[in-house]
């Protein structure tokens, strides 16, 4: 297979957060974008979901429930619960 080099523009910051976690993971960056690559051409799309923050976890609805939950908290109004078995009873 012929190899050919790609140049990609990012935040230079990024590259590096993203080089790092790359190399906890045992790859470098070409190894990574190849990962990439192959997997949104073996499903004929992008490998994961994108969306704006208005659809995403940043929507009115759940910055609101957010808001709500610190208003609580700020209160003094929540149970402390030391399992997860509690919170289901």
């Amino acid at each position: 297979m012929a190899q050919i080099n790609v140049n990609i523009r990012m935040d230079a910051d990024i590259k590096k957060e993203a080089e790092q976690l790359f190399d906890s993971l045992g790859m470098n960056m070409t190894t990574a974008f190849n990962i990439f690559i192959r997997q949104s051409l073996r499903i004929g799309g992008i490998p994961f979901k994108i969306m704006s923050d208005e659809k995403g976890f940043y929507n009115k609805y759940n910055q609101e429930r957010l808001k709500a939950a610190a208003e609580r908290m700020n209160q003094g109004k929540y149970i402390v619960h030391d399992t997860i078995e509690e919170i289901n009873d």
